[in-house]
C-alpha cells in the first residue's frame, strides 16, 4: 500500500510539472500589465495568469533543495505559497522583472519550511545560522581536505571565516546535518538494554563529591557551633539575629530589642566576629571564609 501511494504521488508530481512547463513565458510588458490589472483593478484572472506563468520557477528552486530529506512535492507547495505572496506584493512601478522579485519570496518560503520540518530541534534561528545551514554542504565540498571529504579543524576555521560564524557553530551544524534526530528513549546495545539518555553526562557532583561536601559541611557547622559557645549570651544573640535566622534583623531592630543604639550593636557584633575568627583559626582554615559560608548561607 505504501509503494502504491508513493507511486501515485510521483505520478501526480510529474503531471503537475508537465502542466506547469506548458504555461507560456511572459514578456516584460505582459507581466507588468497583469501585475497592474491585479494591483489597480483587483483582476483575479490577471493574478492567476501571472502565478501560472512563473510556477516553473518554483520547480527549479525546489529541486535545488531536494537533498534536505523532505518530499520535493512539499517544497513545491511551500514555494507556490511564496510565489503567490510575491504576486500579491509585486509593484510594476519599481521597474523590476517579476521573476527576479518572486525568486526571493519562493526561496524564503522553501527555506523556512525546511528549517521548520527538517528537525524537531530548531538549529538555525539567526541569519548567521541560516546561512551556515544552507551553505555548509557546498562550502565543505570545496574546502574539505580530510579523508572521505571530512573537515579537519583547520578546514572548520576556514569554513567559519568564509560564512562568518564561529568554528564551534560549524561543528554543531555538522553533527546536526550528519544524521537524523533520535529519541532519547531509543534503545541501543546488543540486547537493547540501554537508552540514549543513559549516555548523557551528568554534570552534577558525583556521589563521592556529594558525600565529601556533606561531611565537610557537618564538620564546619560543628566548628562554628563550638565557636559560638565562646561568646557571651548577648554576643551570641546578636550573631544569631544578624546571620542565623531566616529574616536577617537590622542593627537598628536589634538595638531596640536591647535598648541601645545601632552603633553599639555594630561594635558588639564586630567584637563577636573577631572572637569567632580566633576560635575557628585553630582548625587551620580561613576563618573569614568559613564564617561567610556558614553564617551567610
Amino acid at each position: 500500500m505504501a509503494a502504491f501511494a508513493s507511486q501515485a504521488i510521483e505520478q501526480g508530481n510529474r503531471r503537475y510539472a508537465n502542466s506547469v512547463m506548458q504555461a507560456p513565458v511572459l514578456e516584460r510588458e505582459e507581466e507588468f500589465e497583469l501585475a497592474r490589472l491585479w494591483r489597480e483593478e483587483e483582476d483575479e484572472d490577471a493574478l492567476h495568469k501571472l502565478i501560472e506563468a512563473y510556477a516553473r520557477y518554483v520547480l527549479k528552486i525546489a529541486w535545488k533543495f531536494r537533498g534536505y530529506g523532505l518530499p520535493v512535492g512539499d517544497l513545491v507547495q511551500e514555494g507556490n505559497i511564496g510565489l503567490m505572496e510575491a504576486a500579491q506584493r509585486f509593484d510594476p512601478a519599481h521597474n523590476a522583472r517579476f521573476s527576479t522579485y518572486a525568486s526571493w519570496w519562493i526561496m524564503a518560503a522553501i527555506q523556512d519550511h525546511i528549517l521548520r520540518n527538517t528537525s524537531i530541534v530548531r538549529v538555525a534561528t539567526t541569519p548567521a545560522q541560516r546561512r551556515l545551514f544552507f551553505n555548509l554542504r557546498k562550502v565543505r565540498a570545496k574546502l574539505a581536505t580530510g579523508p572521505d571529504g571530512e573537515l579537519t579543524d583547520l578546514d572548520r576555521e576556514k569554513v567559519a571565516d568564509h560564512l562568518q560564524v564561529k568554528p564551534e557553530d560549524v561543528v554543531r551544524m555538522e553533527a546536526h546535518l550528519g544524521g537524523p534526530d533520535n529519541s532519547l528513549n531509543a534503545s541501543f546495545g546488543e540486547d537493547d538494554d540501554f537508552e540514549f539518555q543513559d549516555s548523557l553526562p551528568d554534570e552534577g557532583p558525583t556521589p563521592e563529591e556529594f558525600t565529601a561536601w556533606r561531611h565537610d559541611g557537618e564538620v564546619r557547622s560543628a566548628w562554628v557551633e563550638d565557636a559560638l559557645d565562646t561568646l557571651s549570651e548577648r554576643e551570641r544573640e546578636i550573631i544569631v539575629q544578624r546571620f542565623l535566622t531566616d529574616e536577617k534583623n537590622t542593627l537598628a531592630d536589634i538595638g531596640e530589642t536591647f535598648g541601645v543604639s545601632k552603633e553599639r550593636i555594630r561594635q558588639i557584633e564586630a567584637k563577636a566576629l573577631d572572637k569567632l575568627k580566633v576560635a575557628l583559626s585553630a582548625h587551620g582554615e580561613n576563618p573569614a571564609e568559613m564564617l561567610h559560608t556558614e553564617l551567610v548561607s
